[in-house]
């Protein structure tokens, strides 16, 4: 790992939001095409998915759902429920973030692509009794658009779109309907 990115991880630390930010949205960038370096941080990153600070479970999940397309070993696999239960976080906030960039793993190849999308399933078809239920089911569709965008695989097309189908309420059902309008 060069420099430039390690500063991104130590400025993490620092006291000043600003530069924590800064950090997060260059890690972001950095993560966006595979790197070499991402079993330097893995460990680290795992530890920080049960950490008491919440900003730390959320950008450790969210780094290493981000590093999946780093992972020839793929560890992801069995990382994966550490991560997956950071989407059902005390805190809503870093339980929205996370579900929000688990899409990003189904990038990585077809098993980790499996394993996401029977997670997302499962949680939109069973999870109608967590608080804000229709918020995170919006975020389930919006990450099968996310994925489907990426690798243009119809089967998850047909999926989010039969998902869409089984919500009973109209309003939600529209709302839900926006995310594949132009699919």
């Amino acid at each position: 790992m060069d420099k430039i990115i390690q500063s991104y991880f130590e400025n993490l630390e620092v006291e000043d939001k600003d530069a924590q930010f800064e950090a997060f949205e260059n890690i972001v960038a950095a993560t966006s095409k595979e790197v070499d370096w991402a079993y330097e941080v893995w460990d680290s990153l795992k530890e920080w998915l049960t950490d008491s600070d919440n900003h730390r479970r959320s950008r450790g999940a969210q780094f290493l759902c981000r590093l999946a397309i780093s992972d020839p070993e793929k560890r992801i696999l069995a990382d994966y429920q550490a991560i997956w239960e950071v989407t059902k976080d005390k805190k809503f906030v870093t339980a929205r973030h996370t579900l929000q960039a688990v899409w990003r793993i189904g990038l990585a190849g077809t098993e980790q692509k499996v394993l996401v999308v029977k997670s997302l399933i499962d949680r939109f078809v069973n999870g109608t009794d967590e608080k804000n239920y229709t918020l995170i089911r919006y975020d389930i569709l919006q990450g099968l658009r996310n994925l489907y965008d990426e690798i243009k695989d119809e089967e998850i097309k047909k999926i989010a779109l039969d998902l869409i189908e089984q919500e009973e309420d109209p309003k939600y059902k529209k709302k839900y309907a926006t995310v594949w309008k132009k699919a």
